[in-house]
């Protein structure tokens, strides 16, 4: 991980690191998931987004974006709206069709509709179509205007899907690192940076809670590894190898963010890096970058002051 430190940054008295936050293009979808109550629509969309924290070793990229209130959804129910982030249209296509059949289809009263229209026919994923023969012949289809939706039998009345759902290209790896000097203070921080984040549309934090304690690096001792331990920012191995640790450091914490945009998960980062700076007894603020190889979007701690 490279940092370039020059003029030294502060903001609420934190150390911010002169550096970059490297983030790459990735291929987006958002789908919204209705069901008779929040409470179903909300167990549908965390089931869903289960195991989804990275494409290191996860087919996707997933966590909820926002709930979304009856009177915008399709179905006029209360919904919630889930951001899925994948390599490739047909790889996230893929792990869009297991997902929400494994997690949707089986929820109770639950329902499932693209949240990215106006999308061209090449850049669409195709969902509604190809678990519809969960149905056995029993299925039926309905297209108001140009949407298709399949409505699928189930034992407590039909799950609505619609067919396809549009795709962008989309922004993965924008994070910020936050260093604190004990694990209650840096997590308080962690936490209202991930709240402040959420108060925007367009991004999601697929880690638990928003919030990483495994952060890595690309490669490893083993070959077989894409990526391990962080060790720069390992409390605990400081003295054993080379550390980014500011002294009186004991415990660090990233938030990672995914966005439907460049100025979106900009935006976010921005929000985020106030409030935990505003946090109490945090010591510095970074970013991980890999000296600009890695992806294209380069997002500067210095222009989110």
């Amino acid at each position: 991980m490279t940092e370039t430190q020059t003029v030294p940054l502060q903001l609420h008295g934190v150390e911010i690191i002169d550096t970059f936050a490297e983030a790459f293009p990735i291929k987006a979808a958002r789908l919204i998931i209705t069901a008779d109550s929040n409470r179903w629509a909300t167990t549908a969309a965390t089931v869903m987004c289960g195991n989804a924290t990275s494409v290191i070793a996860c087919d996707v990229e997933a966590a909820i974006e926002r709930t979304v209130a009856a009177n915008e959804t399709p179905d006029g129910r209360p919904g919630v709206s889930v951001l899925v982030f994948g390599f490739s249209i047909d790889a996230l296509g893929k792990a869009l069709q297991g997902r929400v059949g494994q997690c949707i289809l089986t929820s109770p009263t639950s329902a499932c509709y693209n949240g990215i229209s106006d999308c061209p026919k090449e850049k669409q994923i195709r969902i509604g179509g190809a678990i519809r023969y969960f149905g056995d012949g029993f299925q039926s289809a309905k297209k108001f205007e140009d949407r298709r939706y399949w409505r699928i039998p189930t034992m407590d009345g039909e799950f609505v899907c619609e067919d396809y759902f549009g795709t962008v290209t989309g922004v993965a790896g924008g994070n910020l690192i936050i260093c604190g000097t004990n694990s209650p203070s840096a997590l308080t921080a962690a936490e209202a940076a991930v709240e402040a984040i959420g108060t925007g549309k367009d991004v999601a934090l697929p880690f638990p809670g928003g919030i990483v304690r495994s952060g890595s690096k690309v490669g490893s001792r083993y070959p077989k590894l894409k990526a391990s331990t962080n060790d720069a920012y390992c409390p605990k191995l400081r003295g054993l190898t080379k550390t980014e640790l500011p002294t009186n450091c004991h415990s660090v914490y990233e938030i990672v963010i995914d966005g439907l945009s460049f100025d979106a998960v900009q935006s976010a980062m921005k929000r985020g890096l106030h409030a935990a700076a505003a946090s109490p007894n945090i010591l510095r603020i970074t970013a991980g970058n890999y000296g600009g190889k890695l992806g294209k979007h380069h997002i500067h701690l210095r222009d989110l002051l």
